[in-house]
């Protein structure tokens, strides 16, 4: 077998990124690694050690317990990566509107990046892998053999993190999850270190009136042509 490709997903928040990463990690057999998980365990371990209050971050602090940060994923019975931070698993509480709101501000700081960055790098050195974030395509692995930029209109995607929220026995509005998806939008593209952006080999898809079977599809049909025209690995 030749050589797996590695694929790269960005987007905006609740576009379906990690979605579409998964269900086609599961078609082509390949690792699928959710980068925004991570930041979310850092954003976790923050709040745990109360370096976040007010609406303010301890950057200094967090800097100094950076080294003491261990972030792994293991699959759970339906083969879906769960993220454990230092070795305890918090994959429902990084999920939690609290870190929701923290998480696109801490992934402004250049040392967090520097430290995940290279930690998922060493995750698809060997391909096979799917990676989904805001900077996949452009600073993990700016030598993906395929790039996807995933993005939907703004009420599709609130709508969609409204029922997942609801799905999961929070409470919140609409209003509230627009508000935070718009704020967290300015803050992934604005920010210094990597922002959010649209590689410029990156494939475009807009999936908002796409269902998950023909978004998937399609995304499927850009493997097949990128693994053909290359003579790696195909379906």
């Amino acid at each position: 077998m030749k050589r797996q490709i590695t694929i790269a997903i960005d987007g905006f928040s609740s576009c379906g990124k990690s979605t579409l990463a998964k269900e086609l990690a599961n078609q082509l057999g390949y690792l699928f690694v959710d980068s925004g998980a991570m930041y979310r365990g850092v954003t976790l371990f923050a709040l745990q050690n109360n370096l976040i209050s007010n609406n303010d971050i301890d950057i200094n602090g967090l800097l100094k317990e950076l080294p003491s940060i261990e972030l792994h994923f293991e699959l759970n019975d339906t083969k879906t990566p769960e993220l454990f931070l230092n070795n305890i698993n918090v994959e429902s509480e990084i999920r939690t509107p609290v870190v929701s709101t923290f998480v696109s501000q801490i992934a402004r700081i250049k040392e967090v990046r520097i430290k995940l960055v290279e930690e998922q790098r060493k995750m698809g050195e060997k391909g096979g892998v799917i990676m989904d974030g805001r900077d996949i395509g452009t600073v993990v692995f700016p030598n993906a053999e395929l790039k996807l930029f995933i993005t939907a209109n703004i009420d599709i995607r609130t709508e969609r993190r409204f029922q997942e929220m609801i799905n999961k026995g929070m409470e919140t509005t609409k209003e509230a999850v627009e508000k935070n998806l718009t704020q967290r939008d300015f803050i992934d593209s604005n920010r210094e270190e990597s922002p959010l952006k649209q590689a410029k080999d990156a494939i475009l898809i807009d999936n908002s009136h796409l269902t998950r079977q023909e978004q998937l599809d399609l995304a499927l049909s850009y493997v097949q042509k990128v693994a053909k025209s290359q003579r790696l690995y195909s379906l």
